[in-house]
């Protein structure tokens, strides 16, 4: 495959993962088209990276492990269903290799992601010119929009993968 071609199939997944945390950012929903597509994407285009069997394998029980985890989390109400997915398919991009930096950046990033939005809900609502979106997130008790913090921990961790590993340099 050439270095241009290559190069542009990085992109892939960055680009999903910003529409991710926007999406949730915006409407607190992550479309479960976007999770389909990036599972689709990863089963085309691993082989096309490189990656053996083997590989491929463990990144899919690396999915399927965050998967169930997710699972766990939104059955306890402490995750939202959409973030759960977006976990695991970017546990599936993201393989064992780099499962727990990948985990902890998640983590560190909703942290300050939560302190964030609770600065903001310190300020007066009236004294800012809010579109929806924002006096939703204003409201004190709603949800935080963890995806942000995913699609955070995966972009920093992505360079790491075994994706760049056959980058012309």
């Amino acid at each position: 495959m050439t270095g241009v071609l290559q190069q542009l199939l990085l992109l892939v997944f960055p680009f999903a993962m910003a529409f991710a945390a926007a999406t949730d950012l915006t409407t607190m929903k992550i479309p479960n088209l976007l999770s389909v597509g990036l599972c689709v994407a990863f089963l085309a285009m691993a082989p096309i990276a490189g990656l053996s069997g083997q590989q491929m394998l463990m990144h899919l029980l690396a999915g399927a492990l965050m998967l169930f985890a997710g699972i766990a989390l939104f059955a306890v109400g402490w995750m939202g269903g959409g973030d759960g997915k977006i976990l695991a398919v970017a546990s599936l991009w993201i393989g064992f290799d780099q499962l727990t930096p990948f985990l902890i950046f998640v983590s560190v990033a909703g942290g300050a992601l939560a302190l964030a939005i609770l600065a903001y809900r310190r300020v007066p609502a009236t004294a800012l010119p809010l579109p929806g979106w924002a006096l939703r997130l204003h409201t004190p008790g709603a949800d935080i929009p963890y995806g942000i913090a995913i699609a955070a921990g995966a972009l920093i961790v992505y360079p790491s993968t075994v994706w760049y590993a056959g980058l012309p340099a």
